[in-house]
């Protein structure tokens, strides 16, 4: 995919980037009437372009037409001066697999990382995610670590 831009979303990619966001929801079991509220959505976009949050929103765009999403946000540990960066969601269109869009956008969120001069990138994926993995196991190491979780009502 040699014509493939990698880029940050911009407002104008609402309605593009949205099919690409209820695809990844439903991907992970969250969509319809007892998933992601529509609340949800549209203040995470607006998380976006709000520069206060340490919230970031890349596209893959090909001849017009967004392939793929990724969003990233820094955050604070306790084990170092300097944030990590942590690739939260990541997301090709069906169509558009296997032909390096998720490739692209992981290693436009390494050179995010590097611009800032950040120690490490690291993301999540379902265990049951087995393409992916393919993908993961080739441009990361696995971390070990096993991801417990509560979910408290609010």
């Amino acid at each position: 995919m040699s014509d493939l831009v990698v880029r940050p979303a911009a407002r104008a990619d609402y309605e593009r980037w949205l099919p690409l966001w209820n695809g990844y929801n439903a991907f992970y079991g969250r969509s319809g009437e007892t998933g992601l509220a529509p609340e949800v959505t549209a203040a995470t976009w607006e998380r976006f372009f709000d520069p206060y949050e340490p919230m970031f929103a890349l596209v893959a765009e090909q001849d017009g037409v967004l392939l793929g999403l990724t969003h990233y946000l820094l955050h604070r540990s306790t084990t170092s001066l300097l944030p990590s960066l942590y690739l939260q969601d990541l997301f090709t269109a069906a169509g558009a697999r296997g032909k390096g869009v998720g490739r692209a956008l992981i290693e436009a969120v390494y050179d995010a990382a590097k611009e800032r001069s950040l120690p490490r990138v690291y993301w999540l994926t379902h265990e049951t995610n087995d393409t992916a993995m393919l993908l993961y196991d080739r441009i990361a190491e696995k971390s070990g670590f096993v991801v417990y979780r509560k979910l408290l009502s609010a």
